[in-house]
């Protein structure tokens, strides 16, 4: 009789063992999902070291923007300098930097394509109030205008990267009258400074005081100065008006900035390079 009692409890408990192994997993996420679903629920998370962003000085992302639009500006002439014996694009020419078409988009910190307009007309005012730009340059119509995102990076350290906006006339619109407008201009995606740009105004050279538009142009983007470039060559542009500045950064990195007039169109320009 014990030994019936004993196979009966035992056989039971494998069935229970069967059944729970069968059905216990599907009543224990039904069991979650009704305490789950319909329900908002706080979980703390770390996220040290997540999301972190090299922050850069104006100083530094000057010189990054400079050195890529100057490697841009070498690959372009890549084949005419090797027919003249020039050294390519890659090597001597500013390999280390780079130029490139930001094909994701700008991210959530960044200036986005539909507010980059509004963002260059801020940063217009801000160069009249600065007396850098006459009242009479017109605003930037969405319309009338082209915005690319590039991605200037420094190759060998890829933190070092600025995201800029370049803002121009659109060659399509052949109707348009170019006079007292922005033609071209590289405005930081992040903080909407213009760090370059050609403007066609009713300035003519002498309206222009270069010294006092480079100090000026130095406080808005928030660099510590500028002086004059000793090394000036008056056959280095296509124009004898203009005046060369030099901006230093970290161990001795050096930007020079034109400050220049096109004196047949009246176009300024505030031109980096390195």
């Amino acid at each position: 009789m014990k030994k019936r009692i004993l196979n009966l409890f035992f056989l039971a408990l494998v069935a229970l063992t069967v059944g729970v192994s069968i059905w216990g997993p599907e009543a224990l996420s039904n069991h979650q999902d009704r305490y789950l679903l319909g329900k908002t629920h706080v979980q703390q998370v770390d996220t040290f070291g997540e999301g972190f962003r090299y922050e850069m000085r104006p100083v530094e992302k000057l010189f990054v923007l400079s050195r890529a639009l100057t490697s841009q500006q070498a690959a372009q002439r890549g084949p005419e300098l090797e027919n003249r014996g020039g050294t390519a694009f890659g090597t001597e020419w500013g390999g280390a930097y780079a130029l490139v078409v930001n094909h994701r988009g700008p991210s959530g910190e960044e200036v986005s394509d539909t507010e980059i307009y509004g963002i260059c007309n801020q940063a217009l005012k801000e160069l009249k109030t600065a007396g850098i730009l006459p009242e009479s340059v017109l605003e930037v119509e969405q319309e009338l205008y082209e915005a690319v995102l590039y991605s200037a990076i420094d190759v060998r350290d890829p933190r070092n990267s600025v995201a800029v906006w370049q803002v121009s006339l659109s060659d399509s619109r052949r109707d348009v009258r170019k006079d007292n407008r922005l033609m071209e201009a590289y405005v930081d995606a992040e903080e909407g400074k213009i760090y370059q740009y050609y403007v066609r105004t009713e300035w003519e050279w002498e309206d222009m005081e270069p010294d006092q538009v480079i100090q000026s142009w130095c406080r808005y983007v928030g660099l510590p100065g500028a002086k004059e470039y000793g090394e000036e060559n008056p056959l280095s542009e296509a124009t004898p008006y203009f005046k060369k500045y030099e901006v230093l950064g970290n161990l001795e990195e050096k930007t020079v900035v034109t400050i220049g007039f096109y004196e047949g169109i009246r176009e300024m320009f505030v031109r980096i390079e390195e």
